[in-house]
């Protein structure tokens, strides 16, 4: 499917989609608390819509309306899924339940794309080597089995804040206090905070005892009623036609969120007022609107960029490559983006969304100052399936195509 943008101004007011990354804990933590749970403001993009399955598969008891859930919690430690947890695309949802899923000592099975399944995992393939559990991956699923008990953990935290977040979640529903010491920097502490955030709301005690160490108190979760918070990531590609004429407000972000994205409005002064230098190791998902903004205006050299080779695309790469269309040069390393100052104009070709969410996101930005076609822009479903809709409502002129 395709979409053709023509260039024009947004203007006007939208709501910020609501946050993938707390719907993910808050809908996690509710399946974990022993009695009813209300999670309202859920979105029903394609991610959260897999945890969503996936908790179901677990034993949890979940009616989903289209914006809230009411769930009813389940002790995952007696859960058999007798099929597969289909993880689809969304890392979150695989890496979050993977723990889960070793409470019973029962065989599980997580299917999900390829991409998804080949992302790296060794930390979880370290933690169950190293006590005796099953970790099996063959390229297409992924299945585990063993069970977890309460106590100390060494954990890398230098790959993803996923594989932290999972363990939290574990560890809180069983008997006794752990510990998670990790061995690493911790990148994209953020994302850890929000976990923090949403286990307390449910009653669990937990948090940093210091920078390399995580304690839980363990003993279970309590029902709550619960909201999620707009999401700033999202709402970064929304306020970014500001730079470029645009006149956008966005309601619903709260002005204390934990979210590390939040950053992205310092960043946009930034690169609005010259050559820049920023670092995004612990904001990757920024990364692909980032690159566009400094492209189209006076280029940027940006540090902390590794993690993108293993999201849902390799963004830096692609982004350099659909960038190019424009007339933009990007020069890649190993940790490090450099976006030089060119004249751009419009492609010639049609763009590829690469199955990116925040590629296509980022490709339609730079569309509307000159015009485009973008190729798979269902990418968006992932995590913000009214991208299309919103900027149509401010002024963003918008042709779809479903074939």
């Amino acid at each position: 499917m395709r979409v053709v943008i023509e260039k024009s101004l947004a203007r006007g007011r939208v709501s910020a989609p609501p946050s993938k990354s707390m719907a993910h804990r808050l809908l996690i933590a509710a399946a974990y608390a022993d009695g009813k749970s209300l999670v309202r403001g859920i979105s029903s993009c394609e991610d959260v819509l897999a945890t969503i399955d996936c908790l179901r598969a677990l034993g949890a008891k979940i009616e989903y309306d289209g914006d809230s859930a009411r769930v009813r919690g389940f002790n995952f430690k007696n859960s058999a899924p007798s099929v597969p947890l289909p993880c689809r695309e969304s890392g979150s949802t695989l890496r979050f339940l993977i723990p889960t899923a070793l409470l019973s000592g029962n065989e599980c099975i997580f299917s999900g794309a390829k991409r998804l399944i080949e992302r790296p995992h060794g930390v979880y393939e370290d933690l169950c080597r190293e006590r005796g559990f099953v970790f099996f991956s063959d390229g297409e699923k992924i299945t585990v089995r063993g069970r977890l008990s309460a106590g100390e953990y060494y954990m890398r935290a230098d790959v993803s804040s996923q594989f932290i977040t999972g363990m939290l979640y574990a560890l809180a529903a069983l008997d006794g206090c752990s510990v998670i010491h990790l061995t690493t920097a911790v990148e994209s502490r953020s994302y850890i905070d929000l976990t923090i955030s949403a286990l307390n709301t449910f009653g669990v005690k937990c948090g940093f005892a210091d920078e390399k160490t995580l304690y839980v108190e363990g003993g279970g979760y309590e029902p709550r009623e619960a909201c999620v918070e707009g999401d700033y990531s999202g709402t970064a590609f929304i306020e970014s036609f500001n730079l470029f004429g645009g006149e956008v407000s966005v309601s619903g972000l709260s002005d204390v969120s934990l979210q590390g994205d939040r950053v992205y409005r310092e960043y946009f002064k930034k690169l609005d007022s010259g050559f820049a230098t920023l670092d995004i190791e612990n904001c990757p998902d920024l990364g692909p609107i980032l690159f566009t903004v400094a492209a189209a205006k006076h280029g940027a050299r940006f540090t902390g960029t590794k993690r993108l080779k293993i999201k849902e695309s390799d963004r830096a790469a692609v982004m350099a490559e659909e960038l190019a269309e424009f007339g933009a040069r990007l020069e890649l390393s190993d940790n490090e983006v450099t976006v030089h100052k060119t004249e751009l104009h419009p492609p010639t070709e049609p763009l590829s969304g690469h199955n990116d969410h925040r590629v296509v996101m980022s490709l339609a930005v730079l569309s509307s100052i000159y015009g485009g076609e973008i190729l798979g822009y269902e990418a968006i479903k992932k995590s913000y399936p009214d991208f299309l809709r919103d900027i149509a409502s401010l002024g963003i002129k918008v042709k779809i195509y479903e074939t």
